[in-house]
């Protein structure tokens, strides 16, 4: 496909998203099943239109004076992958699967100031979650919004139960991963390019040998937060997929055991082949869809872990699609899943163990509030230094022991984000029940 083409494709795509609200990853998939004579070039670079035009939709539309599917496109060629209107007009020149050429209205769109437009809009920020964003950061509300609006990196975990680790290290180069400056075990892979296609590291021997997972920095920073070194009873009450129960395992050596569990037998289906291609043998899946209970566990448990249900907002980066499908009353219904989870897991925390609260997102509401909510219904539990819980481990370097204790919160949380720590956008409080 020529460039031209490739635009108007991703036009076709961004129509298909905005007639259907269905999630951008889907309506991309339906154009590849339809367009089966598009190259993985020509995939790689309309998911990529897409993604930065839904990255920077609330300015781009601003700018362009057009909420609409093209105006966005345009707009993103423009001014987030910097051509120019000759050059753009120059790409669908003589190619009849492009767009039309530009009108005047959109090449002084292409240049309109936009330092006039209302903070959430130069964020690319719904208005709605504007003010929670403000609570959260501050007056650094802004820099931190634009954060969520670049493209998010390939993040990597070694895992060291399957062998040499660096060995793992070594055969990254071949995907261009650096290792981790803040994690002992992270590498990473830097975000691609406009219209590039990303690093392949499911085709590594090593990663289907189990010696590579992928999974964010925020992520495994969270894992670290159970503050696990081995042996320890451990309930990864949210597990789904398994990646942090694969990190908690990881840390603890295979020794000690965790029980996974997730109120959603479907989230668990991936859970089991994860488990064994890794080489985990200290973990025990728990599936309702299975009988399966944890009534056995009450009071019993070190540490339990709660990834809790949540918006998503701290992963932005990575589905952009999600910040302009999300609502009021989505909000609302996750903060009652979460008051719901905190107060079950609770439950299963032994005299003196943790509970630990992570999610993956930004919003005050599902944070904080949660947590003040949960103390005012638990005396027996008191919020603790999650920065210390963090660097008990191995999981760590010197630097992000570090950038742990930057990102702690006046209450002794932690927060992430891609500005601050370079992370999707996490919360994580730990707490101890009275002995």
């Amino acid at each position: 496909m020529r460039e031209g083409a490739r635009t108007q494709a991703a036009i076709d795509v961004l129509t298909d998203f905005e007639r259907t609200k269905r999630p951008a990853k889907l309506c991309l998939k339906d154009w590849g099943r339809q367009c089966r004579y598009a190259g993985a070039r020509d995939r790689a670079a309309v998911s990529g239109l897409v993604l930065d035009a839904l990255r920077f939709k609330s300015s781009l539309s601003h700018v362009m004076q057009d909420t609409g599917p093209r105006a966005l496109a345009l707009g993103t060629l423009g001014r987030v992958w910097g051509l120019s209107a000759d050059e753009i007009d120059a790409q669908f020149a003589d190619d009849e699967h492009a767009p039309d050429a530009l009108s005047d209205g959109e090449r002084e769109g292409l240049e309109r100031d936009i330092t006039d437009a209302p903070d959430w809009v130069r964020a690319d920020v719904p208005e709605i979650f504007w003010a929670s964003f403000q609570r959260t950061y501050g007056d650094k509300a802004f820099d931190e919004a634009r954060g969520f609006a670049t493209r998010a990196p390939l993040d990597l975990r070694v895992n060291p139960l399957r062998g040499d680790v660096d060995a793992s290290f070594k055969s990254l180069k071949k995907v261009k991963a650096k290792r981790s400056e803040i994690l002992a075990l992270g590498a990473r892979v830097a975000a691609p390019a406009p219209g590039a296609r990303a690093a392949h590291v499911q085709s590594l021997p090593a990663f289907n040998k189990g010696g590579i997972e992928v999974q964010d920095f925020g992520s495994q920073i969270a894992s670290a937060c159970a503050g696990l070194t081995g042996g320890e009873q451990v309930l990864d009450y949210c597990a789904g997929g398994g990646g942090k129960t694969l990190a908690f395992a990881s840390a603890m050596n295979n020794t000690g055991q965790i029980f996974a569990w997730d109120a959603n037998p479907r989230r668990l289906i991936a859970i089991w082949a994860r488990l064994k291609r890794a080489g985990v043998r200290n973990v025990q899946v728990r599936s309702p869809k299975d009988g399966g209970t944890l009534d056995d566990l009450r009071d019993k448990m070190d540490v339990v872990f709660v990834d809790a249900p949540c918006t998503g907002t701290g992963t932005w980066r990575r589905r952009p699609d999600t910040k302009w499908r999300l609502s009021q009353n989505q909000l609302e219904k996750r903060m009652s899943e979460q008051d719901e989870v905190l107060s079950t897991a609770a439950q299963y925390v032994r005299p003196g163990g943790r509970l630990v609260f992570v999610t993956c997102s930004v919003l005050p509401e599902e944070n904080e509030d949660r947590i003040t909510a949960f103390l005012a219904e638990h005396s027996d539990f008191a919020q603790i230094n999650t920065a210390a819980l963090a660097i008990t481990g191995n999981a760590l370097t010197d630097a992000g022991k570090a950038l742990v204790k930057t990102a702690s919160t006046a209450n002794g949380a932690i927060r992430l984000s891609p500005f601050s720590t370079g992370t999707d956008g996490f919360f994580i409080a730990g707490l101890e029940k009275s002995a």
